[in-house]
């Protein structure tokens, strides 16, 4: 006869593929994600997954069903959006605590937009509020946008705690996986929802769009879960050159005549293994920083975080270092040179914004003109313009490449010149490549904070 224990999670399993059903009916362009995730009774306190299982407590979901329906639907999809817009996956090197309350409070923003009775649920005042103070900042409630403000607000234990209980409606536990195994499969299943994501956003665009009153917010989320993501890394190796590096070569290593002297001689192999091989290092860049008063003083200290967590690297830079930080508006303010990581460090630490006027990019190729005059600058292969766009180009193009990086989505800019290199991106792309060029064991969290 089996046991209480399994009777309760046959029953948990049950109301699951019954709220399941439910919002098969509700939200029809979800059918592909809704049927992702296998369910199956787990050590958790409600529901938890880990992008591929959904994991209950057999006594909650007894306890939730008896007394609201609809909380079990809401649940369920809540946990579900986690997974399309890929919020597992993101945790790592960020603050646990303020990425679950940014991952829940987007999250909970969408439930409250869907008109459907299998998930309607009042939202108490206190939750409008936030959401208000929220999109006075940002488009679109994306969990990364949250999470930036709350790092900007740094609330209290007791506040953060008030928020968790606010929005929260599952455990995130598994989130954050702990072996580098592990890890590799966390990114498999992060890829599979961002193909998930792309079905239904193009079922949303296009045959079940009559059945998506309502949906806007959902679109949005996914439009931006699903986009294709910029690599910076690659981005900044394109000002890289060809340069001898103290490392052996692999590659260039003929093991065979190696092993063949050691046999056949004793201990006198027939070659030695190259002492240098060739990589591709950025030895000068110039990072110019746009300081007008359109440009926000939070997204260029962000802009600068990542960027320094991406230049410490060994793999990115030259073992000489050679930067130029030139802030300006309609004119050059300040023009920084370092020359080791310990210097970039001090002046990440001491970090100030000069300016505040109009934009104008001209004075700074003008600057970059004068120094390689000079005599400086000599091997600048690359400027980097970090600015939302609106301000006056120059008219010809100078002798390196020259990128203007402009926040996600700027809401008004310039048209640029076909010589220019025009990236847009976001903060979320700047902070993923700083995370991923971290070390496993570091979190990015650990970068200077200005």
């Amino acid at each position: 006869m089996p046991s209480e224990g399994k009777d309760l999670a046959a029953i948990g399993r049950e109301i699951l593929y019954a709220a399941r059903n439910e919002l098969y009916l509700a939200f029809p362009y979800l059918d592909a994600a809704l049927c992702a995730l296998r369910f199956e009774a787990g050590n958790t306190l409600s529901l938890a997954t880990d992008a591929e299982t959904l994991y209950f407590d057999a006594h909650w979901i007894a306890e939730l069903f008896m007394r609201s329906r609809t909380a079990i639907g809401r649940a369920y999809l809540h946990t579900l959006l986690h997974c399309m817009l890929r919020h597992p996956g993101k945790k790592r090197g960020r603050d646990g605590a303020l990425w679950d309350v940014a991952c829940d409070a987007a999250v909970e923003s969408i439930l409250d937009s869907l008109d459907r009775p299998c998930i309607a649920a009042p939202a108490p005042p206190e939750k409008l509020r936030f959401y208000n103070a929220c999109r006075a900042e940002m488009k679109v409630l994306t969990a990364e946008g949250i999470y930036r403000r709350l790092r900007r607000e740094r609330p209290d234990d007791y506040a953060l705690a008030h928020l968790a209980r606010l929005f929260a409606q599952d455990d995130h536990a598994l989130w954050d996986p702990e072996r580098r195994e592990q890890r590799e499969n966390s990114r498999q299943r992060d890829e599979r929802w961002k193909g998930l994501s792309e079905q239904t956003q193009t079922a949303l665009e296009t045959v079940l769009s009559m059945h998506a009153e309502g949906a806007e917010a959902v679109l949005e989320q996914v439009r931006v879960a699903a986009r294709d993501d910029v690599d910076y890394r690659a981005f900044l190796r394109r000002f890289a050159a060809p340069r001898e590096v103290l490392a052996a070569d692999g590659d260039a290593f003929d093991y065979i005549y190696y092993t063949y002297g050691l046999s056949h001689y004793g201990n006198m192999p027939l070659i030695e293994p190259p002492e240098t091989r060739e990589e591709k290092r950025v030895e000068q860049l110039v990072i110019a920083i746009d300081t007008s008063m359109s440009t926000s003083g939070e997204l260029v200290r962000e802009f600068l975080r990542c960027t320094y967590a991406l230049l410490r690297s060994e793999e990115t830079f030259a073992r000489r270092l050679d930067i130029r930080i030139v802030q300006c508006d309609d004119q050059v303010r300040s023009d920084d040179a370092i020359r080791s990581m310990d210097e970039l460090a001090a002046y990440m630490d001491d970090f100030t914004l000069r300016g505040g006027s109009a934009t104008d990019f001209r004075p700074v190729f003008d600057h970059i003109a004068a120094c390689r005059a000079r005599g400086e600058l000599a091997n600048l292969r690359g400027l980097i313009y970090f600015t939302d766009g609106m301000g006056r180009y120059p008219q010809k193009r100078p002798p390196y490449d020259a990128a203007f990086v402009l926040p996600e989505d700027p809401l008004l800019s310039f048209p640029t010149p076909p010589w220019a290199i025009r990236l847009v991106l976001g903060l979320d792309g700047l902070e993923r490549a700083a995370r991923e060029t971290a070390d496993w064991d570091e979190p990015a969290d650990a970068m200077p904070e200005l």
